[in-house]
């Protein structure tokens, strides 16, 4: 596949939105991307029509329907198994890049470290669901649980993010171990917008500048 996919990761509040949009308007221009392709923003869940629907399911579910881990854990990898095969693998194929919020990492660190469930089992579905892809880099916007919920203070909770600060504590230690196995490029989420972005951007032009282009 001659396409890049790449994932923001990170706990909730971390301003993996804000990069996205700020990276949907420089990636394009940013002479990386080979002529003639074009840049696919997506998200886990919901980055297909079932995963919109598998969305609602998980985060917000009618009256007492809220999924029991093991089925919340189901779902996910229901939605990124229809993800890879129906957007992002045929996308990849076809030359262009896919921009990610949210990928396997966060069902580790959600469903792993924050519900507890058997890592193992999780790493198994992920390996079913993705057929063996990877990102080429993913980005962890690396944020403290107490800027976290400062961040989300005025906004409304969605039913993952109302767990509690035990919950989102050890997700945000799930995502620390992941970023470090996993060598993603961690990324200071508390700084100004326009630090993050410039990092951002810096770290891209290193990994998929004109230099490392021609090693491949």
């Amino acid at each position: 596949m001659s396409g890049r996919l790449l994932v923001l990761e990170g706990i909730d509040g971390c301003g993996k939105t804000t990069q996205l949009r700020h990276l949907a308007n420089w990636l394009p221009r940013s002479g990386l991307m080979p002529e003639g392709a074009r840049l696919h923003l997506t998200r886990e869940p919901g980055g297909t029509a079932l995963g919109v629907a598998l969305r609602k399911l998980v985060l917000h579910p009618p009256g007492d329907a809220s999924p029991e881990p093991l089925a919340e854990l189901l779902l996910y990898a229901a939605d990124r198994a229809q993800h890879v095969a129906q957007l992002i693998r045929p996308t990849l194929e076809q030359g262009h890049w896919v921009l990610c919020d949210r990928f396997s990492g966060s069902t580790l660190a959600y469903q792993g470290y924050g519900r507890e469930l058997d890592l193992d089992l999780i790493q198994q579905l992920e390996q079913i669901a993705t057929a063996g892809l990877v990102p080429d880099l993913t980005f962890w916007l690396e944020l403290s649980v107490e800027e976290s919920l400062v961040r989300r203070d005025a906004r409304s909770n969605d039913r993952i993010e109302a767990e509690g600060v035990d919950f989102l504590t050890r997700v945000a230690t799930g995502f620390a171990v992941l970023a470090r196995e996993r060598s993603w490029v961690p990324l200071q989420a508390d700084q100004q917008v326009e630090s993050v972005s410039s990092a951002l951007e810096s770290q891209l032009n290193h990994h998929f500048g004109p230099l490392q282009e021609s090693m491949r």
